[in-house]
Order: C-alpha cells, then structure tokens, then sequence
C-alpha cells in the first residue's frame, strides 16, 4: 500500500464519525420538520397558512437545529431542565405535571445510538415542558377565567416565551430563564419559604394533637400544655430552646399564644378555647395546600401592581396602603357578608366625597330597609331617609306618610331610598370612589364595634374603612387645599361635598388565605367565602403525562 493509500485511509477514519454525526443531525432537523409542520397542518384546518405555535416558531427559528442533544445524545441543559423542575415544587408547582418522573426515566435510559425520531420526539418533549413550566412560572398553572370566573383579574403577565427560552439556551442558562418568570415579590419568596417548612413538617410526620377539654388561661396547669409548646414550637411562635415537658401555662407561652392568634385572625386574648385549638390542630400538609393555593393566585396577578396603590385583603380583613416600596397605612376592614360577597377586581379611586348621601341599591332598599320600615314607621325619619319617585329634572320627594308600606314588598317598589349626611348615614363621613360595575366602594361606618370583631364580614358588599380620616388626610397629603383641618372644617357643615383626586390611585380587592406581611410575619385566615377550594381541586386534578414521550406537539396551554 503506497504512502497516499495510507493518508487517504487514515483521513476517511477521522472524518466518518463528523460525517455521520452531521447526517444524524440532518436526520434529526428533518424529522422535527416533518412533524411540526403536520401538526401545525391539523391544528390549522386546512388554513393556508396556519398560526404556528411557540413550539413550531422555536425550532423554526433555529432552522430546526436541535437545542437539547448533540449527536444524539441529551446536554447538560436537559440536566438543567430536570433540576428546575424539581425546584418547581417550592414554587407549589407539581413536578408530576410536567412529566418529571418520566422524563428523569427517559435520560437515565436513552440509547447510546438512538434513532433520529426519538431525537427529534426528545427535543419536543424538553421544549414543551420548558415552555409549559415557563408558562406556568408567568401566570399560574390554572386558568382564573374559569377556576375563578367571578374574579375580575388584569391582563395576566406576559413575555415572549419563545424568546426567553432562546436567550436562556444561548446563554446557557435555561433554568435561570424560567426563575425569572416567577413573581419577583418579598411576599411570593417569604411565602415560598413558609411553604417549604409546612411541606417539611408534613414529610415528617407525627405532628402532635391537641385533645379537646376545657378553656386553658394564665396559671392553669393542664397535660395538653405539653403538646400545646410543641406545636408552637413547631410552628416558629415559642423558640426552640423553650422546655417542653412543663405542664404550667405560664405568661411567656400566654405571650406565644397571643402571637398565633394574631397571625390566624382570632380572637387575640391568651385563652386557648376550641376556636385556637383547632387552628393549632390543623395539619401541615392543609397549610402547604393554602400556601400553594395563594402562591398561584399572586402568580395571576400582574407583576406591577403601581408606585402607589391601596390593596384590601377580603379573606384578611385589612386594607394596606403603598408607597415607594413601603407599606406606609395598615387599617381593618369590614367586607360583605358570605350571601353579599366583595367581589375581586382592580379599580382606579378618582374622587372621594366628604358627607355622602346614601343612594340605598334598589336590591337592599327592598330587602333590609323595607321590612325596618313597616316593623317601625318612625324609622325613616329617625335614620334620615327620604323617600324619592323618578330621576333627574323629574324626581320628587314622596311624602312617607302617604303610603301604605304594607302593600310593599321585594317584587313590587317604585321609589327610592335617599339617606342624607348625618351621623346616622350608612356611608359615614366619607367615601372613596373608584368607579366600578359592582358600585362597590370603600367608606366610613357608624358601627364602630364592628373593627373590633375578629371575623368582620358584615357589609352588603362596600368595604368599610376603620380609619377614614386618616386614609383621606393621605389620599389629599399633596393638595394644600384639603389639610387635615380643612378636611374637618367641610365634614362640620354637613354638606355633601365631592374632592377630586389630584392623582388617581389603584385598588385592587383580592382575596388570600395566606401570605407574609412586610415584617416577615406569616398569616393565615379562614377560608371565607369558600373559595380556596375550587382552586385546591383544580391544582389536583392536573392532568398528568402518560409514561411516554409526548406525542402533544402543539403550543403550552393554560390549563
């Protein structure tokens, strides 16, 4: 064999491995080629040119390279993939919805020398975990509109998905492109954390129990003490060194107590009764589904929520005002009643109105008002009512003493119910208007007793301020014509009186069961209006992938 058989020979060896390699990769472009465009085809109808999915657009923007193997063989960035899934669950995600125990099986097991389709069925099955966890991160694994239907939500959040998973590949760095995704809120992270301890002390198991028996206080000496200091214990509200096998109920864990009470919405008093114990008792894997429950809810919240903005938790019955970053108001509230609900949404207050009228709702005109009328004539007159027929240049003052309020009831009424300014007035001093379609709003109270109730869902829908004053000294702080004592002075004369905002500021009404205050304090509050259900049963009944590859070629979609 000559010198030149020999280099020929030796250059075929090295270059029929790169040939091979390159034909594989060919192979591999095709078959995901082939494969998206039929299922955009089908997905399309038969359109000329049918919408493709984010699926499609991103391997089409590559020109069909594959993005996760390499001659034929998973990357690490399949490795990546499988760590942020695991990583999900601290997110209440569920790992098992992406198909993760699957997916782990499928590259503990692939082939040395697999064929060009199950490449190209690997490479769609990363992505579309990617884009559907990426999906998931951004705005919830749920669809609100129809776990939630009565919810008024905002345009969810949105990005490019298709673009960030190509940044994240280019900067190989796909697992720090989904963490981006995620709700960048102290809320969201210390909520995450909590969620980790409940997940933790659920795994664990053998949480203590509290026996049922009478009222503990002060110097009572009990057997269930013992467990009552492990439970707090356990749940951060007694540190850790404090001795557990006293029986004494003594001040410092009457002090630890107080602070569980307060975190939970009950009555704040030291005395543990069946209302405390049964907080107490609750298991923590309930409390690790109410963090995820929550956790998904911020997630279909927009990620700006506006330099200045007043939220009120319905389920907490608070109300915080924001500013720069800080929360510079914290006031109870009173929302509607279970049968009366304060619907969730975002609006924008505009205008607040000093000594409101009440325009009494036809709905509640006739269904509380009336029957207070006919049980006692004089209660119109006591309560400052008037009463009005027709509208506008039309209306006029019906004489109460003119009719039959017997012949009255919720099927049959054609006044109106107008209570002037006073003391008695259902609106108080002071309303807060942000228009809406539920003619809901915030408002002074004359049931001043009602703050002081744990569980203050008394309204018929309006959520009613504590202080009201002090949030329109603050509404007004930048508009030197309604100082405090101007403010005061107008609410003397009794006359309605309507003042702009300078700058309108949003409201959002949402609803949570769960979630960390801007100390770092964890609180979780009663299930209301019922609501965390529907949204626990939906996060369970996740469907979960079959034990293969995907055959879903189509784009992420919201469940």
């Amino acid at each position: 064999m000559t010198l030149i058989h020999r280099l020929l020979l030796t250059l075929c060896l090295f270059t029929l491995p790169l040939t091979a390699a390159a034909a594989l990769h060919d192979q591999v472009a095709e078959q995901l080629r082939d494969r998206l465009e039929v299922a955009t085809a089908e997905a399309g109808n038969g359109d000329a040119d049918p919408e493709r999915s984010p699926l499609h657009r991103f391997f089409l923007d590559r020109v069909y390279r594959p993005a996760w193997s390499e001659d034929g063989q998973p990357t690490a960035r399949a490795e990546q993939l499988l760590a942020v899934l695991a990583e999900s669950r601290g997110h209440g995600l569920a790992p098992a919805a992406y198909g993760y125990d699957q997916l782990s099986e499928t590259l503990r097991d692939w082939p040395e020398e697999p064929a060009p389709g199950a490449v190209a069925d690997l490479e769609l099955q990363l992505t579309r975990v990617w884009l559907q966890l990426a999906e998931d991160a951004l705005t919830g694994q749920l669809n609100p509109d129809v776990v939630a239907p009565d919810w008024e939500l905002q345009s969810p959040p949105s990005e490019d998905l298709v673009q960030a998973l190509s940044q994240g590949l280019a900067e190989d760095d796909i697992a720090t492109a989904v963490r981006q995704l995620y709700p960048d809120q102290d809320n969201y992270h210390q909520m995450r954390r909590a969620l980790a301890r409940f997940q933790a002390l659920a795994e664990q198991g053998d949480y203590p129990r509290m026996e049922a028996g009478p009222l503990l206080r002060v110097g009572d000496r009990d057997p269930r003490v013992e467990t009552l200091r492990e439970q707090l214990r356990l749940l951060g509200d007694l540190e850790d060194d404090a001795p557990l096998s006293e029986t004494l109920y003594g001040e410092a864990l009457e002090a630890a107590v107080r602070d569980f009470q307060r975190r939970h919405g009950l009555q704040v008093d030291g005395v543990v009764g069946p209302r405390t114990v049964a907080a107490l008792n609750t298991p923590p894997a309930d409390r690790a589904e109410q963090l995820r429950v929550n956790l998904e809810r911020l997630r279909w919240m927009p990620r700006d929520l506006g330099d200045r903005y007043i939220l009120v938790n319905i389920a907490g019955f608070s109300m915080t005002v924001h500013a720069e970053g800080e929360t510079v108001m914290r006031q109870r509230v009173v929302v509607g009643r279970d049968y009366r609900r304060t619907p969730v949404f975002t609006g924008n207050m505009t205008y607040l109105v000093l000594n409101p009228s009440w325009e009494v709702p036809h709905r509640l005109a006739t269904r509380d008002v009336l029957p207070l009328i006919q049980r006692d004539p004089e209660y119109l007159e006591r309560m400052g009512f008037r009463v009005l027929q027709g509208w506008g240049a039309d209306e006029r003052e019906i004489d109460p003493e003119s009719l039959d309020w017997d012949r009255y009831s919720h099927r049959y009424f054609p006044y109106r119910l107008r209570q002037l300014p006073g003391p008695q007035n259902a609106m108080g001093r002071v309303k807060f208007m942000f228009p809406n379609r539920h003619n809901v709003y915030l408002h002074d109270t004359p049931s001043r007793e009602l703050f002081q109730q744990p569980r203050r869902a008394f309204s018929s829908g309006c959520i009613r301020v504590e202080r009201p004053l002090e949030l329109a000294a603050w509404l007004l702080r930048d508009q030197r014509q309604w100082s405090p004592e101007a403010i005061d002075k107008a609410l003397e004369e009794r006359r309605e009186r309507t003042v702009p905002l300078r700058r309108g500021i949003p409201v959002h009404l949402q609803y949570w069961t769960a979630w960390v205050d801007a100390e770092g304090t964890l609180h979780f509050r009663d299930d209301l209006y019922d609501r965390d259900t529907g949204v626990a049963a939906a996060l369970a009944a996740l469907p979960k992938p079959e034990p293969t590859l995907w055959p879903e070629l189509g784009a992420a979609t919201r469940r």
